[in-house]
């Protein structure tokens, strides 16, 4: 079997591919949906991730081109993973980096792939994002000397880029906490908790959240700068109106 989980750079809504491919849709993970028609398994997560499942790549690839994506786009973001069926295996799975074995197929099984895979595609959209706002408050910082204070409102619009960014992914890849559909199934948690260390998603989420903490702490430092520069303009207005009051005061005396 074939697996293909990619980032939608568009909306895609469970009616679109219930019409398109044939299939119903039924509530999956969270907030996201599962469905299949005769040759796929189709898996759409709440953070924008749709995963594929078919015996054929070409299947896959047919269902793709029905809803109107492009593997030629230089910007989607994807990951495959082999999957294979053996009866005769002594586990009921085995994850290693070039495929999933397992021993029998279940929609369960099917499922916690998917949302593995689409969480490791899902955090990749995140981590391209913080590389160019890295590069970003590194340019930042490069350029306090010239920061102006007329500058505050575009760092104050980067600040909130920042925040929304970190909310977004913590709270929409379901890293932090574990999927309901694991509670009750050890055998399905296993199975994710392996696939989760394969693909390394809570070293790279940590990664990530380590970078977003660097520069937010960039952020506060040249805002901290803007703020002691915008307290030293007040100063000088201050002693500049004092010098005022007391040269009139002066010139009144002398008068």
């Amino acid at each position: 079997m074939n697996l293909l989980s990619l980032n939608l750079n568009r909306n895609l809504t469970k009616t679109t591919i219930e019409y398109s491919l044939d299939a119903v849709m039924n509530k999956g993970v969270e907030n996201g949906y599962f469905g299949q028609n005769n040759t796929l398994h189709i898996a759409l997560s709440p953070f924008g991730v749709l995963t594929l499942i078919a015996e054929e790549k070409k299947t896959i690839l047919n269902a793709l081109s029905v809803l109107g994506i492009s593997m030629e786009d230089d910007e989607l973001i994807t990951q495959d993973y082999p999957i294979h069926i053996d009866p005769s295996s002594a586990e009921s799975f085995v994850v290693t980096n070039e495929a999933i074995i397992l021993r029998e197929v279940s929609t369960l099984n099917l499922n916690v792939i998917a949302l593995a895979v689409s969480q490791s595609v899902g955090l990749e959209r995140y981590e391209k994002r913080l590389d160019t706002l890295f590069s970003q408050s590194r340019r930042i910082v490069e350029s306090i000397r010239t920061f102006s204070i007329m500058r505050r409102g575009h760092l104050m619009q980067f600040a909130k880029r920042l925040a929304l960014t970190r909310h977004d992914m913590v709270s929409n890849l379901l890293l932090l906490d574990k999927p309901n559909i694991l509670w009750d199934n050890e055998e399905a948690e296993s199975l994710y908790n392996r696939l989760a260390f394969i693909l390394e998603l809570y070293d790279r989420h940590e990664i990530a959240l380590s970078k977003l903490a660097q520069i937010k702490e960039d952020v506060m430092l040249v805002m901290d700068l803007i703020n002691h520069k915008k307290s030293e303009f007040l100063e000088w207005i201050i002693i500049v109106l004092i010098g005022v009051e007391i040269v009139m005061g002066i010139m009144q005396m002398v008068k």
